[in-house]
């Protein structure tokens, strides 16, 4: 299939600690998040200088991908777009068919199944489009969920045989350790909702979970490749909550699950954030702040492990993606739940509020 750019397409950030309450109302809008809560993130945020990394590691990120497109031959310009801050998806939407392309490929910075992670994605750039009244002269896909591919899981798997080593090295049994794979926490209606209905019917709980325990099944078989001996126990767990007390969410919780695991006699944790491709404010805060300062007051040794940035390998994934997409490359997946479709059915991860517009739909 033929294009003529990517967009790489985000959650956003504040770069300012003046941008940080209206990026915040406009992340919560309609959600019916508490008050308080949002001023606790906002503390969050200001407490990192009000200014969040994720913008910086895209454009990086922009970059890099670019690099690697041309290294293979792949001529296509790389714009950067925004769900929550600028460059906002209708600029750069007019931006992109101002410089005279129509059929773009976008990249979601979110590896897995979820309204929030993929469908909410395609709402908004369908109603960019509509915005900019050039809905039917661009045309917008998507790049499929990229879990389990090869490029996405070496990273972590490689991040996660370091720390087991540094464990082993500083006289840790294995049987002491505890490793958490941590994704951002939903409402449990809306894990139960994501995939395809097909895919759905697979789970008792939605394809979010699966393809999380699948990814973090990949790392886990890399590792014991790669060190050969038994390696500790592991669990998907938890982070990040952000909406209604009264609506149920995904559990366990990282801090609850680091309090039991100190209950159980463990003397180490090493946290891998296998949900996130960056490591932005929810990884910084949550993880290096929070989680680690509960682990610290229990006496655990805690490590957590980067998530794939601008990694070699991540990157290669990406233009993995690119090339097959475009007919060049063979479909790459390491779990039995991929390669995962190119397209969306319409009743995939439906939004539970109103039915929207999107783009991508097959």
């Amino acid at each position: 299939m033929s294009y003529q750019a990517i967009l790489l397409t985000s959650f956003g950030g504040p770069e300012s600690p003046e941008e940080v309450a209206p990026f915040l109302e406009r992340v919560t809008a309609g959600r019916g998040v508490p008050r308080e809560r949002l001023v606790e993130v906002s503390r969050h945020y200001l407490a990192l200088g009000g200014v969040s990394p994720i913008n910086a590691q895209n454009r990086s990120l922009r970059t890099q991908i670019q690099s690697s497109l041309v290294e293979r031959g792949i001529e296509l310009p790389v714009y950067l777009g925004n769900r929550n801050s600028a460059p906002f998806f209708t600029d750069v939407l007019k931006q992109i068919y101002a410089d005279g392309h129509r059929k773009i490929l976008s990249l979601v910075t979110s590896a897995y199944s979820s309204y929030s992670g993929c469908r909410q994605y395609r709402e908004n750039l369908a109603q960019a489009l509509s915005e900019t009244e050039l809905t039917g002269k661009l045309e917008i896909h998507k790049i499929r969920h990229y879990f389990d591919h090869p490029g996405f899981i070496e990273p972590f798997s490689q991040g996660l045989a370091s720390a087991i080593r540094e464990l082993l090295s500083e006289g840790f049994l294995t049987s002491e350790i505890e490793i958490f794979f941590t994704t951002h926490s939903i409402p449990i209606s809306m894990a139960e909702s994501s995939g395809p209905p097909n895919r759905r019917l697979e789970f008792n709980n939605g394809v979010y979970v699966a393809q999380h325990s699948a990814a973090a099944t990949c790392v886990m078989e890399s590792v014991q490749t790669t060190l050969e001996y038994l390696l500790p126990a592991w669990s998907l767990v938890y982070q990040s909550r952000s909406g209604s007390p009264t609506t149920p969410w995904l559990e366990p919780d990282i801090g609850r699950a680091i309090e039991l695991s100190a209950g159980c006699g463990k003397k180490a944790i090493v946290i891998v954030p296998i949900g996130f491709t960056s490591d932005h404010v929810e990884v910084i805060w949550d993880l290096d702040h929070e989680a680690k300062e509960i682990a610290a007051n229990l006496a655990l040794r805690f490590i957590r492990v980067s998530t794939p940035g601008v990694a070699k390998n991540f990157i290669e994934a990406i233009a993995d993606l690119v090339a097959e997409r475009m007919g060049g490359a063979e479909s790459k997946a390491l779990s039995a739940l991929g390669p995962w479709p190119d397209f969306c059915p319409k009743e995939c991860c439906p939004n539970a509020r109103k039915e929207l517009p999107t783009i991508a739909e097959g």
